[in-house]
């Protein structure tokens, strides 16, 4: 085993899934940031985690493969008809063989062992089958913003609910106490992977357009690690702005 490598879950892939297709920030994974596209600095940010053995990019499209190999990372060609990242992430799984899945997707270059460390731990527990992150909301504007996915979750913190809206509703106004923003960064075993592949998607899933809510609708557990909020990934023009400026 390499000296670099340090994780809590020896024998892990990293699979960053990177499409070319966006809606809001169109062939946003080859977009220049300081120098180097976004998908190679989230493979860069990945492996300088040391928590993965391997760390493999699969793609839709052979310009993303193209600049990942130059870079001297790994990567793999997969279907472009994918509707998720867990769904590019469990065609790896047919082809590559490890014990844990992690997704972490192309566009979170800042993403950190902080961050993947936690959710790594949630696995040492054997009955955990999917794991998943989620961060304390801490403005009104985020509770309120249908682009940050809120959950809710039990004692034991396995997840609750997913949604756009803000929950739990604050029937008295303000900001509930405890209210969790999801990051959407998952990992899987292997044989809940496979099982994720076979699972049709919910009314759910489609009517908030949150993929995770396909697991819970199948009976699936998703235990949820509580981190400090990580720089926000990079969904928008503006969000890329604010991104080149940490390499200016």
């Amino acid at each position: 085993m390499s000296d670099l490598f340090d994780s809590p879950y020896p024998n892990s892939l990293a699979v960053v899934p990177a499409r070319m297709g966006s809606t809001r920030l169109p062939g946003k994974m080859l977009a220049d940031l300081g120098g180097k596209p976004l998908v190679v600095r989230t493979w860069e940010a990945c492996c300088a985690t040391r928590l993965f053995e391997r760390v493999l990019v699969a793609t839709d499209h052979p310009d993303i493969l193209r600049v990942v190999e130059e870079a001297g990372g790994e990567g793999m060609l997969t279907d472009p008809l994918h509707n998720s990242g867990s769904d590019r992430l469990a065609e790896v799984a047919m082809q590559v063989e490890a014990d844990l899945y992690v997704n972490v997707q192309g566009d979170e270059p800042f993403v950190t062992r902080a961050c993947l460390h936690p959710l790594m731990k949630l696995f040492r527990d054997q009955s955990v089958r999917v794991g998943s992150l989620m961060s304390k909301v801490r403005s009104a504007e985020e509770y309120e913003n249908p682009s940050v996915v809120k959950v809710v979750c039990n004692h034991l913190s396995d997840a609750l609910y997913f949604s756009r809206a803000p929950i739990p509703y604050a029937r008295g106004g303000g900001i509930p106490s405890e209210v969790h923003r999801h990051i959407g960064v998952y990992a899987f075993r292997r044989d809940a992977l496979r099982a994720f592949t076979r699972l049709a998607p919910s009314a759910t899933e489609q009517a908030e357009m949150l993929e995770q809510l396909r697991l819970l609708h199948w009976g699936y557990s998703i235990r949820m690690a509580c981190v400090d909020q990580p720089e926000a990934g990079i969904d928008t023009p503006e969000d890329l702005i604010r991104a080149r400026l940490r390499f200016a």
